[in-house]
């Protein structure tokens, strides 16, 4: 008779197989968690810019309508885009005599960079009154 007692090697390798398999599968939970903070971080920093583009229209950046684009740097690059959005005051006889009228002007920033093998984007959509005549 024998009165050892202990685990087979059959059950060791299955117990290593299921450790394996659990291990494996812990691991990818932690690195798609990395990915999603890393890009959340990217957003962030998108909005940051496009706030700070958008800040400088009608201060830094005149509001005249048209487009305007570059490299922000850091792998950013942005897009200023400037509608107007209404017109003038005018009478039957033409403009109204006086200081031009105020105007609507619709404005979009938009800052894209590319993550993960993926082009991403974050707009901003606002809108700033300015002068008819501020061309």
């Amino acid at each position: 008779m024998r009165t050892e007692r202990g685990f087979t090697l059959l059950e060791v390798l299955i117990a290593f197989t299921i450790a394996a398999l659990a291990l494996g599968l812990l691991f990818r939970a932690a690195s798609g968690g990395l990915l999603s903070v890393e890009t959340a971080g990217k957003y962030e920093e998108a909005v940051s810019r496009a706030r700070t583009h958008m800040a400088a229209v009608g201060g830094d950046t005149a509001l005249v309508p048209g487009d305007s684009n570059g490299d922000d740097g850091g792998g950013y690059r942005w897009h200023l885009q400037i509608n107007q959005e209404g017109r003038g005051q005018t009478t039957s006889n033409g403009p109204i005599a006086g200081p031009p009228p105020p105007v609507l002007y619709a404005v979009v920033v938009s800052i894209s960079w590319r993550d993960a093998g993926k082009d991403r984007d974050f707009v901003l959509r606002s809108e700033r009154m300015g002068l008819l005549n501020a061309r």
